[in-house]
């Protein structure tokens, strides 16, 4: 019979875990100073070492600023934070966030190259899906970009970029993952062709559909990669 232990948290754990909820939920705001190590001892009914300790938790991920003789601040605001990989591809639920964000911008994306689109573009896009290289990532990004490149839109473009290079080595994995699949692989190449075709008809809500539908079925396989590897 197997039996697993019964972990412990240690009070400066449960301490960092709710300052971070607050510091998420806004009720601690960016630039915000914290109440000081007394006031937080008293409110948490914990010793100072805990808060302590607690308040080292969050500095180490950057959450707050330790101003000698001055206080705790709340970190201001970081883009470069949203998709760090590692809390991305190990929380199921902010993988859904992240995809909610990429089916807002990726589709509208999609629908607004389906109408700007050059032939150049049209040549690129269909120059990579017929070049299907060794990396299967990198194929991905490839196509993705240059359906942004089509919109002309610079900020769509870094956009891209941001989210393919921040999240690059999970979606490696990730895409390891599915080549043990041939049925999924197929259905993604597909989706890919069918997006392809849409913007190069200048179908502009046929090619958000396609998206839409793409980064659905991309997101559902990335949720069971994830639970086989907690079951595992």
């Amino acid at each position: 019979m197997h039996i697993e232990k019964i972990v412990t948290k240690k009070v400066s754990e449960t301490v960092s875990e709710q300052l971070e909820e607050m510091i998420a939920s806004g009720v601690i705001t960016p630039g915000e100073k914290l109440p000081s190590v007394r006031e937080l001892c008293d409110q948490f009914g914990v010793g100072r070492s805990a808060v302590r300790d607690a308040i080292t938790v969050l500095k180490g991920k950057g959450l707050v600023t330790v101003k000698q003789g001055e206080g705790t601040y709340v970190t201001p605001f970081d883009s470069s934070r949203i998709f760090n990989q590692n809390l991305y591809f190990s929380d199921p639920k902010k993988v859904t966030e992240l995809f909610q964000v990429r089916k807002i911008v990726e589709t509208g994306m999609a629908e607004m190259a389906a109408g700007s689109r050059s032939e150049r573009d049209l040549a690129e896009m269909k120059h990579i899906l017929k070049s299907q290289g060794d990396s299967p990532w990198e194929d991905d990004y490839r196509f993705h970009s240059a359906i942004a490149k089509a919109t002309g839109n610079p900020l769509l473009m870094q956009f891209v970029t941001f989210i393919s290079e921040t999240i690059k080595h999970s979606m490696i994995d990730f895409h390891r993952f599915i080549q043990s699949s041939p049925e999924t692989v197929k259905t993604i190449s597909k989706h890919h062709e069918q997006i392809f075709e849409s913007i190069s008809s200048g179908h502009s809500s046929q090619a958000k559909a396609c998206m839409l539908e793409h980064l659905t079925f991309v997101e559902s396989i990335l949720h069971k990669s994830l639970h086989q590897n907690h079951s595992s």
